[in-house]
């Protein structure tokens, strides 16, 4: 009974897809044939049937299977340390300091071999 219900939602998966995919198309389409009215009321329609093709697309399996991800990927986002203003001031400043050494060191090194080659071929 569970493979059956699979591929029924299967073939629903596939109808809701396309009814998606149509309003993406309606979307499209309703914007350059109306484009001689308001920039608003275009947005406000495109949002609208943007939320109407999500809306559809979340109650498919893939479409579900994304928003599960997408609220784990939130409550790992809460999970994370952000540091402190101070912290990224101070670890930006060594990374400029240490590039800054190192061209200096490259540089030096650069102009060392330039020398030398030029001393050897003359």
């Amino acid at each position: 009974m569970n493979a059956k219900a699979e591929s029924q939602s299967g073939g629903l998966d596939g109808l809701k897809w396309a009814v998606v995919a149509l309003l993406l198309a309606a979307g499209i389409g309703g914007n350059v044939y109306y484009a001689d009215e308001s920039l608003l009321y275009r947005v406000l329609a495109l949002v609208a049937i943007t939320l109407l093709g999500a809306f559809i697309g979340i109650q498919t399996a893939q479409g579900s299977a994304f928003w599960v991800l997408a609220k784990e990927a939130r409550t790992e986002i809460r999970k994370v340390v952000w540091p402190t203003r101070q912290e990224s001031t101070q670890t930006t400043l060594i990374v400029l300091a240490f590039v800054l050494v190192m061209s200096i060191i490259l540089w030096g090194l650069d102009t060392l071999l330039g020398w030398l080659v030029s001393l050897v071929i003359g």
